[in-house]
């Protein structure tokens, strides 16, 4: 039976903690940096733990 492939598109947006925690980052960080003020760029810098367990498990089957 073949390996299955690693979704790369999911790879890129979660990670997996220590503790099996799936971990992603929040959105309007990435560009468009100049007009947000510092307040914002730091909220939005933090890491969100996935609070659906379903999605969760979903995630770490694309992940591996």
């Amino acid at each position: 039976m073949p390996k299955i492939k690693t979704n790369k598109a999911a790879k890129k947006r979660f990670h997996i903690t220590g503790s099996g925690k799936v971990v992603r980052t929040k959105g309007p960080k990435s560009h468009l940096r100049r007009k947000k003020s510092k307040r914002v760029k730091r909220l939005f810098g933090s890491k969100v733990e996935l609070s659906s367990s379903i999605m969760s498990d979903k995630i770490k089957k694309l992940i591996k």
